[in-house]
């Protein structure tokens, strides 16, 4: 009997292996550059989307800093091996948009997929950055974020301080000044320099970055980081930290671990930090609104997003791209983005998750965790203040960063750094703007 029975289960397994059923799943190719905890986030929404359905896989794979994996996604579209679905932050944004025969705009994705899909849906200061000026968005706002004022309240009550966050640049420098002369090294570091002190700066203050709209008008455009409303800001920064009272860590998020750690009473860094500062759990942190110049006319205004969005690369077949329209309706769920937005820190992209969020009970029981939203919203966006979209920004906020770390270290004054800034940079704009006409 045994014999007759062990032929007909192995059979019918190979039956099932064989069918055609079998292979039908799609595969799509996600490359990314998230590490740590949002990284291990990311990989969830990939996980749940493959467990509710099984028409497509979607194979997440980490490439890299931002950087690198525009990097590497160019020389793969060369040679005919492009990934599906490319994340890209912010600013490579004019990089992509220049880029028309290696991506397929998201809004014609959806409608060719026949995918329900509403930009108005989405948060108005997220819309504005990825859409072109007819409306259209061309690539999926997903992890989106701004950047924030963290405190330590433990630190404050050390020096005798009360746990309330300054709100103007003015209160944060008298409070850094009372945080060190109560015995404390490291009172106050950022992130993310050009990121949080020129470009947010910019549309906190509804100061321009450069005409034609911060460049979403035309390519012609110059830079305006040298404005006085500008040089002033950054010659209070270098003098903060002649005296002490800044602590400069680094291009990108190293500002992150010496706040985390318990080592700086104040950050301001990006409101995705927030996910490994719970991780930490060396803080007593609290989340605020970036501190403003009070003798700015309107200020403060709204501030910008940071992160990253989805953009979806060409020469892929239609049962592919009806894939990733599925995933990215997926990604759009309100339920989708307020586990995202929870665990991570990043906004919720669409007005109805972060209406889910508020309606749970979420800010309630988690004071503060609604601010990132309500700084992107506190004023309907200006053209100042709506976003950014220059050429050879990469390359162009490198430029920045450097100008700003002379200034910060004394070796230029605030005027002639920024001056250096705007030269410089308008040279990578006049070779984008003559490499695009």
């Amino acid at each position: 009997m045994l014999r007759k029975v062990l032929p007909a289960a192995v059979a019918a397994i190979f039956a099932v292996c064989l069918s055609p059923a079998a292979y039908a799943q799609t595969e799509i190719q996600w490359w990314h550059s998230m590490g740590g905890s949002n990284g291990e986030a990311l990989n969830g929404l990939a996980d749940k989307f493959n467990a509710e359905q099984k028409d497509y896989k979607i194979v997440t794979s980490y490439k890299g800093s931002y950087p690198e994996s525009m990097t590497a996604a160019i020389a793969a579209f060369r040679a005919g091996q492009a990934p599906h679905i490319l994340q890209v932050f912010e600013v490579g944004t004019a990089t992509m948009m220049a880029a028309r025969g290696a991506i397929k705009p998201v809004y014609q994705l959806m409608k060719e997929a026949g995918e329900p899909f509403d930009p108005k849906a989405y948060l108005p200061t997220v819309t504005g950055y990825y859409s072109d000026l007819q409306g259209n968005m061309l690539s999926l706002p997903f992890n989106s974020s701004t950047a924030l004022l963290y405190i330590d309240r433990n630190k404050f009550k050390a020096a005798g301080l009360p746990p309330v966050a300054p709100k103007t640049w003015k209160e944060l420098v008298a409070t850094a000044e009372k945080l060190k002369a109560a015995g404390q090294d490291c009172v106050y570091t950022s992130g993310w320099p050009s990121w949080v002190h020129v470009e947010n700066f910019s549309a906190w203050h509804n100061v321009q970055i450069g005409t034609k709209q911060n460049g979403m008008g035309g390519l012609d455009t110059v830079f305006t980081v040298n404005s006085p409303t500008h040089v002033k800001h950054v010659e209070m920064l270098a003098d903060m930290a002649k005296r002490g009272l800044f602590t400069y860590a680094g291009r990108v998020n190293q500002a992150d671990a010496k706040f985390q750690s318990g080592e700086c009473a104040m950050a301001t860094i990006s409101a995705s930090a927030l996910g490994g500062t719970i991780k930490a759990a060396k803080t007593d942190w609290q989340l605020n609104f970036l501190p403003y110049h009070d003798d700015v006319p309107g200020a403060p205004q709204n501030s910008i997003i940071g992160g990253a969005s989805l953009w979806v690369m060409s020469g892929r077949k239609a049962e592919e791209y009806k894939g990733v329209a599925r995933f990215f309706s997926f990604l759009s769920r309100p339920e989708v983005q307020m586990e995202w937005h929870v665990k991570t820190g990043y906004v919720p992209i669409t007005l109805a998750a972060f209406e889910m969020t508020r309606k749970s009970g979420f800010y309630d029981k988690n004071p503060g965790r609604d601010t990132a939203v309500l700084q992107l919203t506190n004023k309907p966006p200006t053209e100042n203040s709506k976003g950014l979209r220059f050429g050879n920004f990469v390359q162009g906020r490198t430029i920045i960063e450097e100008e700003l770390e002379a200034a910060f270290a004394g070796k230029k004054t605030a005027k002639a750094a920024l001056d250096d800034a705007v030269r410089r940079g308008n040279e990578l704009l006049r070779q984008f703007e003559a490499a695009n006409k």
